[in-house]
């Protein structure tokens, strides 16, 4: 009996078939159930292609109805001229309306996953005997399955370009109606912002300075405003300082008050009011912080999986990272980083901006603003990442003491896979750790 149970896998047949006769009797009931699953979902291979042509149908803006999808079924030489009509029909009376077709997906969606859990219990289980893997390795791709079933997304299945096609039509249709959908994720600086336009989902954006250029300060003028403008979680790894040090350079950029100040604790009222307004706005703010040291991506997206509502990650910085695999080869180490935290961005479609250290080559030259080539330890991150963002400023070299008057900085984008590339300046204050927007031509901002 038992052996009988598991050998049938999770199906409804009447939610199914009464899906499709909902669409049949009303078409716009299709967009209420196209955001919610996917030709996939269904059991039942002949479904799978009914509701494939119902899309087709729905993309040539023509009616859907038993003649037309009849007429499309043969077409595709899913259905012979004589053959499926009967079919078609009876999918019709298996409902006598469609105002319970969001019912209907529902169930054929849960039973979907349940079939999608047992698939990949089948395939962590096959991992697991087989024993070729390491652990660690086992346990990631382990959590990754079930984590893509959750998020609603089955990795296991193709999906057809109908569908695909469908997402795409609605998608241009939001961008066409609401013009901010095309920005992706603003930085909060709006000179910075234009050229970007904005971070996309699942960009890997790499931050390359020098020591003191402001690469970790500019990091987390980005996190706080994101935080702030799109109440998602912001998680930042601090790998260099610990949670005190980063919420102290936050609350000297955010409240204006001097660094050197808050670290010596010589506050005035004034700085205590300025203090207080500031903590009060960032407590507000979903900002996660995670100081662990030497973190491999393995570690930070078994955390990054749990948090709810994410919205970008930061990570200070890519040097202290550790491979998954160690091996003497930093080099290599590197490269296999970067390619893991572009596979971690796709995977959790949120930007996630990776500050680096450039390597000594700008100080040997004449003109010392970056290039990718002064990127350390790896090409490979030049060619993972989906921007590249180098901080110089020219006061850094010619006083003992830059940081302590408002200087231009230039923030240099040197690859953008969406857009422009080019110089942006923007204002820093080293006392305040912030960087400001100053593009006058173009608006207040930052």
């Amino acid at each position: 009996m038992q052996d009988e149970l598991i050998r049938k896998l999770p199906f409804s047949m009447p939610a199914e078939q009464s899906l499709l006769g909902s669409v049949l009797i009303d078409p716009a009931a299709l967009n209420e159930v196209a955001d919610l699953l996917n030709s996939e979902d269904f059991y039942i291979s002949e479904h799978k292609q009914i509701y494939l042509a119902m899309h087709e149908l729905f993309l040539a803006n023509s009616e859907i109805d038993v003649v037309t999808l009849i007429d499309m079924l043969v077409t595709k030489g899913i259905y012979d001229k004589s053959g499926g009509e009967d079919y078609i029909r009876t999918l019709t009376d298996a409902v006598p309306d469609a105002l319970n077709v969001k019912d209907y997906a529902r169930i054929v969606k849960e039973k979907s996953v349940l079939r999608q859990l047992i698939a990949a219990c089948g395939e962590i289980s096959e991992a697991a005997y087989s024993e070729q893997e390491a652990v660690g390795q086992i346990l990631d791709h382990a959590e990754h399955l079930i984590f893509n079933i959750a998020q609603g997304r089955d990795t296991k299945n193709f999906r057809h370009i109908r569908e695909v096609l469908g997402d795409v039509y609605n998608h241009l249709h939001e961008l066409n109606t609401n013009k901010e959908a095309t920005q992706g994720t603003q930085t909060g600086f709006s000179a910075l912002d234009r050229v970007l336009a904005g971070m996309g989902k699942s960009d890997l954006v790499l931050v390359g300075a020098r020591p003191g250029m402001g690469k970790t300060s500019f990091a987390l003028n980005i996190a706080t405003n994101v935080a702030k403008q799109t109440k998602k979680a912001v998680c930042i790894f601090s790998l260099e300082m610990s949670a005190e040090q980063l919420v102290n350079r936050v609350l000297s950029s955010e409240a204006l008050v001097n660094s050197y100040t808050l670290r010596t604790g010589e506050l005035g009222p004034e700085d205590w009011e300025h203090l207080a307004v500031a903590a009060g706005e960032l407590a507000g703010c979903d900002i996660l912080i995670d100081d662990t040291s030497g973190m491999t991506v393995t570690a930070m997206k078994a955390k990054l999986r749990r948090v709810k509502n994410l919205g970008m990650v930061v990570i200070d910085y890519l040097g202290l990272m550790t491979g998954d695999k160690h091996t003497d080869n930093r080099v290599q180490e590197v490269s296999e980083i970067s390619r893991s935290l572009k596979i971690m961005a796709k995977e959790l479609m949120v930007p996630v901006i990776c500050c680096a250290q450039l390597s000594r080559g700008p100080e040997s030259r004449t003109d010392k603003k970056p290039m990718l080539s002064d990127l350390r330890d790896s090409g490979a991150i030049e060619q993972d990442a989906d921007t590249v963002i180098f901080l110089y400023r020219s006061e850094y070299y010619k006083t003992d003491d830059a940081n302590q008057d408002t200087s231009i900085a230039e923030v240099i984008i040197a690859k953008n896979r969406h857009g422009s590339t080019g110089t942006v300046n923007m204002g820093w204050n080293g006392q305040f750790t912030k960087f400001i927007t100053i593009d006058n031509d173009q608006g207040a901002g930052g």
